[in-house]
């Protein structure tokens, strides 16, 4: 499970100082996790001391330590003087994450919108808020509701409204074979789950039919 570590300011203080935002996962083992590689390899029939196979270990566990770790970021939040109070939604950010189930990645995008509080957000922490859940062992449902209540807890808008649409390769590269076939998932809260126009308007905006 990811679990976020963030200093508290108060309101004032935010103006100024941006909250730092890091997921708190265990450290990866990479020489064990080389050595699980090495060790799968063989399982498979295959010799990972082969002239071409002879780094494929390496290889491997360094990439899923970076496929499987987010990047530290600055939440940027901003007074909302101006009292906006309309939908703010950002389309098509890319997904990236791992089914937990068969280690294949799934892929696709997220539409994710809020109706602001007294406070807005820094368009590119929507993305980045989306990488910190995706980039671990995951399902598309949990993803889709860590973006959404995290954006709600440390936020504090009107409402929020998180949609996935992701194709999943243990899906298309082996036992049914569904290929091109995207899983849709959705999580609102506040008014875009209790108001039945606004809940219809994020999912226009986003594309995907209420």
């Amino acid at each position: 499970m990811t679990t976020i570590r963030s200093e508290a300011f108060t309101a004032e203080e935010l103006d100024a100082v941006p909250l730092h935002v890091v997921a708190g996962r265990p450290e990866i083992d990479l020489p064990a996790a080389e050595r699980a590689v090495a060790d799968l390899l063989k399982a498979l029939g295959r010799d990972p001391h082969s002239v071409h196979l002879a780094d494929t270990p390496r290889r491997v566990a360094h990439a899923y330590a970076e496929m499987l770790t987010p990047r530290e970021f600055a939440l940027t939040t901003f007074p909302n003087d101006e009292g906006y109070d309309e939908l703010v939604l950002a389309r098509d950010i890319p997904v990236q994450s791992f089914c937990e189930h068969h280690m294949l990645p799934f892929q696709g995008v997220a539409h994710v919108g809020y109706l602001p509080g007294e406070r807005i957000l820094g368009l590119s922490k929507l993305a980045r808020v989306v990488e910190l859940f995706a980039r671990d062992l995951q399902v598309q449902e949990r993803l889709t509701k860590q973006v959404a209540d995290w954006l709600q807890d440390q936020l504090a808008p009107k409402g929020v409204g998180v949609v996935i649409e992701a194709e999943h390769l243990c899906m298309s590269l082996r036992g049914v074979r569904a290929a091109g076939s995207r899983t849709v998932t959705s999580s609102l809260h506040g008014v875009l789950r209790n108001n039945p126009s606004s809940r219809q308007e994020f999912f226009a905006l986003t594309g995907i039919n209420s």
